[in-house]
């Protein structure tokens, strides 16, 4: 008989061992839906002895990719999908899709099958027998190629490689990899600390761990791709070098900083190539700096919004509403910027000297406040 106000103790909920979850295996899309079905078929066989899940985190691409997960995941609990909007980067995506995982173990590998899903059993068994904490996929060791790659790839790839040893002084020999297994209970530590901008997230983890980790390298054959198409381009060169940066600097300078300046120095040209234009046309100085200010102001707006925040990109309504919000930021700069640079025009007449002197002005404002309050990046 139940006594009124009693409380009832729930019974634990327990699982039986068998049905355990061993291992999270994280992928990263964009653009992969042709690669989906084969990427589960292929970590089926290869982990047939192994409880696991797979956690595809797509960054809402276009083609259907995270359709076409969510329609396998209907009929397979095995098989999840994050769908990111509003922001992008594969580093942001691991962090999430590892956050996300319960299972003990959790490994991280492309979707467009370049990387070998074979090698996964034997990094489970390296952490499960307690040898390591983290185990990296390792193209460049013997057993392990990356000759699919290219006579120009290969070369950026090796080049890349030995800037990382060298500049942070790591012992990898493949820290690009993007082919790793590591302790869940070691990854959440590091987290919080993480960049989640670029595409270098091994790099980011080996780095910020400082040496704390024990790693092992086993050797892959890199492979060719199968579907869909390379995200690589000139960007990932420079998020890697904003990544380079922000470690070697301790974290001093953020990875967003090199696109910043990149931006800085387009919207000064901008600036002194307008200012220039306008005072042919002989207007006043005070009237030449104002239209330059307002069109470097749109430039540096819409290369911040593709470049500089290119994971926190603004679209549509929201575009819009960003640019009004960036100019309202940008208006007090803008008001010193005129009244500083025909103080100086002024005194002494030089218009680049002017010119410049209150692009700066403007710029340190707009990008302090713009990163806080139009597109929301920490």
């Amino acid at each position: 008989m139940a006594v009124p106000g009693a409380t009832i103790a729930a019974a634990p909920f327990e699982v039986e061992k068998s049905t355990q979850l061993e291992l999270s295996v994280v992928l990263p899309t964009f653009k992969e839906r042709a690669n989906v079905a084969e990427m589960i078929a292929r970590l089926d066989a290869a982990l047939k002895d192994c409880r696991w899940e797979a956690i595809f985190v797509d960054d809402n691409s276009p083609d259907g990719t995270a359709d076409a997960v969510k329609a396998i995941a209907r009929h397979d609990g095995r098989v999840r999908c994050i769908r990111r909007v509003g922001r992008r980067g594969l580093a942001g995506a691991c962090i999430e899709g590892i956050l996300s995982s319960s299972a003990p173990f959790v490994a991280v590998m492309d979707a467009d099958l370049q990387h070998d899903e074979t090698l996964l059993p034997g990094m489970l068994d390296v952490l499960q027998e307690g040898e390591a904490d983290l185990v990296v996929g390792s193209r460049y060791i013997g057993g392990g190629s990356a000759a699919s790659l290219g006579d120009s790839r290969g070369f950026i790839s090796q080049f890349a490689t030995t800037i990382a040893r060298t500049v942070l002084g790591i012992s990898l020999s493949d820290p690009m990899s993007g082919f790793f297994m590591m302790r869940r209970d070691r990854f959440d530590p590091l987290a919080g600390r993480l960049q989640p901008v670029g595409f270098k997230i091994l790099l980011d983890i080996v780095t910020t761990a400082g040496g704390s980790l024990r790693i092992r390298e086993l050797p892959f054959v890199f492979r060719t791709r199968h579907g869909g198409e390379s995200k690589f381009d000139s960007q990932v060169g420079l998020e890697y070098l904003g990544l380079l940066l922000t470690k070697s600097t301790g974290g001093l300078v953020d990875p967003r900083f090199i696109f910043f300046m990149l931006v800085g120095t387009t919207g000064l040209a901008v600036h002194l190539a307008t200012l220039k234009i306008a005072l042919y046309f002989v207007l006043a100085f005070p009237v030449a700096q104002t239209i330059a200010t307002l069109v470097a102001m749109t430039s540096n707006f819409l290369l911040n919004n593709g470049l500089t925040y290119r994971d926190r990109r603004l679209r549509g309504l929201a575009m819009f509403k960003g640019f009004a919000g960036f100019c309202a930021i940008g208006a007090v700069g803008a008001v010193t910027n005129v009244g500083l640079a025909s103080w100086l025009y002024h005194e002494r007449p030089i218009w680049w000297v002017a010119g410049a002197a209150g692009a700066v002005m403007g710029a340190l404002w707009n990008y302090a406040m713009s990163s806080l309050f139009v597109w929301r990046a920490r």
